[in-house]
């Protein structure tokens, strides 16, 4: 535990609403799980990086090896409310092709700087500024497919149709089990409201998605062994792994960000190509080829080079002029915990919205996202 007079004097310093010490530092590298991550101060008092989700990533590169080894290929996972990319980079570095979404474009592109940090620039991974609750919207219309999802809703955000957990939340889950069928892969749900512990979260898991879930509280652990709750999430299918949370430790890489890390470990199974699937930006996996099998059949490598849908896609941010990444976009929205704006953002300022209405189950023969009509 540190010393009182170890706060005294603090790098970073957040009070009333601003940033009092620190917010004109450097940003900063720290290493967690196998991956890099940007850090810096902030509009909304954060820092980019939420260690208590640290522990969840060591189960999903465990699912996604689980799910590559039952399908017999990468399975196509959607991140929604993605925020700067920890669950998404989790998976792509274990192998999944990943659709990452977010409202917000500053987070975004922190994001995809995390993944050029992590030596994973080239994954398989669509970058997309979009409300969550839109895009599973349209995504349904055009009968894409997953094989499991990742979401991490805010508690409310802002403005005329604002996110709402306790109203948004069920009807989201509805429209994400039209794209998933009957047997996903996997999937994690996690919340910082008051209200919505673990088994909650698990219940809404078996209800809505049919998966077999257990709960846990996300937390951080200290040293001296001294524990904060920040919040619970809910995982399956639980395949009797014991504990989920794993001990995660956050270590700093250097005092300044390393524009030139060193790669992380890529995939050593084959995956789509990374060029035609990033920069495709109609849905969150592999296209299927004519004739190609549906998921879960072991199909292995999938075709990524159908033509766009015809529907209203939403911003891929996947583009070179993107590249600068966050730097670029200090004046830009924060990231806050507690409300997020716009609809889908995670926790940039006013954190923002998903929702989708009650839907179905895909019906036999559903096209992967970006697959050919």
């Amino acid at each position: 535990m540190l010393p009182p007079s170890a706060w005294t004097r603090p790098d970073l310093r957040w009070a009333k609403g601003t940033w009092v010490r620190g917010a004109t530092m450097e940003p900063w590298n720290v290493r967690v799980a196998g991956l890099t991550f940007e850090c810096r101060p902030a509009a909304g008092g954060q820092v980019g990086l939420f260690p208590e989700h640290a522990g969840t990533w060591g189960w999903l590169m465990d699912a996604v090896r689980a799910a590559t080894e039952r399908l017999g290929r990468p399975p196509v996972v959607l991140s929604l409310f993605a925020y700067t990319g920890g669950a998404t980079l989790a998976c792509a570095l274990a192998g999944a092709q990943v659709t990452h979404v977010d409202a917000s474009r500053p987070a975004v592109a922190w994001a995809r700087r995390n993944a050029e940090l992590s030596g994973l620039a080239e994954a398989p991974v669509r970058w997309l500024v979009d409300d969550a609750r839109d895009f599973v919207k349209r995504e349904r219309r055009r009968g894409h497919w997953y094989d499991a999802v990742i979401l991490d809703p805010p508690s409310y955000g802002h403005g005329e149709g604002a996110w709402h957990i306790d109203t948004d939340l069920i009807p989201l889950l509805e429209g994400i089990a039209a794209l998933l069928g009957p047997r996903p892969a996997f999937a994690v749900l996690s919340a910082h409201t008051p209200g919505y512990d673990g088994e909650r979260l698990a219940t809404m898991l078996r209800t809505y998605l049919g998966v077999n879930a257990s709960g846990d509280d996300l937390v951080l652990r200290a040293r001296s062994g001294s524990v904060l709750p920040l919040g619970a999430w809910a995982h399956g299918p639980d395949r009797g792994r014991g504990s989920a949370m794993k001990r995660t430790v956050v270590k700093p890489v250097a005092t300044r960000a390393d524009p030139s890390p060193a790669p992380a470990a890529r995939p050593s199974h084959p995956v789509a190509g990374p060029r035609s699937s990033v920069r495709r930006h109609a849905g969150g996996g592999p296209s299927r080829s004519p004739g190609g099998a549906p998921p879960g059949d072991g199909a292995g490598r999938r075709d990524t080079t159908g033509p766009r849908d015809e529907d209203r896609v939403p911003r891929d941010v996947s583009r070179p002029r993107d590249a600068a990444g966050p730097r670029e976009q200090r004046g830009g929205p924060g990231v806050q915990k507690g409300g997020r704006g716009s609809a889908g953002s995670q926790r940039p300022a006013g954190r923002g919205t998903p929702g989708g209405s009650a839907g179905t189950r895909r019906p036999r023969g559903g096209r992967p996202p970006g697959g050919r009509p």
